[in-house]
């Protein structure tokens, strides 16, 4: 269907389904005509390549990527849509709709039923109220997919772009890098939505790594030590993990001086390869003392 990114095209579609906003599932749509295809182009949807897209809304983004990509599997989990998407997706034949929770999905068996033989990405206008748990899912999960390409708000986009060691990062920062490499693509402003937003936005694209970059021998121990780092990072490094593990600040100590890291640091000023370092210390502190850590 042509014009779904027009205003007046959209009030007609919302106003024939009965449909209004909802605030809680964080529903704004793009009015922007240049934005979702400017998504598409930068995914990677091409032939040959099959999408997820998470939230498609009055499927917008969702033809842009159907325009290119092999197929595309729309997640909504708003019912009251479905009848929407059935009719403004009518003309695409390899489009498929599921009615469901992205963070509940099994997006294993999602990508085996729906896209064998076929390379995967993602590409979403995330909705704010859930872009690190979805993001955070779609990297954990260890999927077999080669980019995730998202439309989030313009503050959260600078953390999750923002360089290991500098003050805007965060503990998402490093995750998000222990898996993949974001980087920023383009701003939204917020006119570019209906309704729109109180914040402008950014499509970021995070092109997942082969392999780690670091080498760590416990992921789960080292995501604990970013977690506690950064639950206080006014306060020293030293600080932060003895009260994070409950650990008294001795052990804290020797690990971060076996890791050469400075016991006056603060989690901003950490890279990758610190905490990799780091928890690596203290995973063989653990096993020397039996000082359980729970890894």
């Amino acid at each position: 269907m042509d014009k779904l990114s027009d205003i007046g095209t959209i009030k007609e579609i919302l106003a024939k389904y009965g449909f209004s906003f909802s605030k809680a599932l964080g529903q704004n749509f793009l009015v922007n005509p240049s934005v979702c295809p400017r998504m598409a182009e930068n995914s990677g949807a091409d032939k040959g390549v099959g999408v997820i897209e998470v939230g498609p809304g009055i499927g917008v983004l969702t033809c842009e990527l159907a325009k290119r990509a092999e197929k595309v599997v729309a997640v909504e989990l708003d019912k009251r849509l479905l009848p929407v998407l059935e009719d403004t997706l009518s003309e695409y034949d390899n489009i498929k709709v599921i009615n469901a929770d992205i963070l509940k999905l099994d997006l294993h068996k999602l990508i085996k039923e729906e896209f064998e033989g076929l390379d995967v990405v993602v590409c979403a206008n995330l909705p704010y109220y859930i872009t690190s748990p979805v993001i955070m899912k779609l990297l954990e999960d260890k999927l077999p997919i080669r980019s995730i390409t998202v439309m989030v708000q313009k503050e959260a986009a600078d953390r999750l772009c923002a360089a290991l060691g500098t003050r805007q990062a965060g503990a998402v920062t490093a995750a998000v890098n222990y898996y993949a490499r974001p980087e920023m693509l383009f701003k939204v402003s917020s006119g570019s939505f209906m309704p729109p937003p109180k914040v402008d936005s950014a499509v970021i694209k995070m092109t997942l790594h082969d392999k780690p970059p670091v080498d760590v021998n416990s992921e789960e121990l080292m995501f604990r030590v970013i977690k506690a780092s950064f639950a206080q990072r006014r306060k020293t490094i030293l600080n932060s993990l003895s009260n994070g593990f409950g650990k008294d600040k001795s052990s804290v100590s020797q690990a971060l001086e076996k890791a050469n890291i400075s016991k006056t640091s603060r989690a901003e000023q950490l890279t990758l390869d610190d905490f990799a370092r780091l928890a690596n210390e203290l995973l063989i502190y653990s096993k020397e003392t039996s000082d359980d850590l729970d890894v």
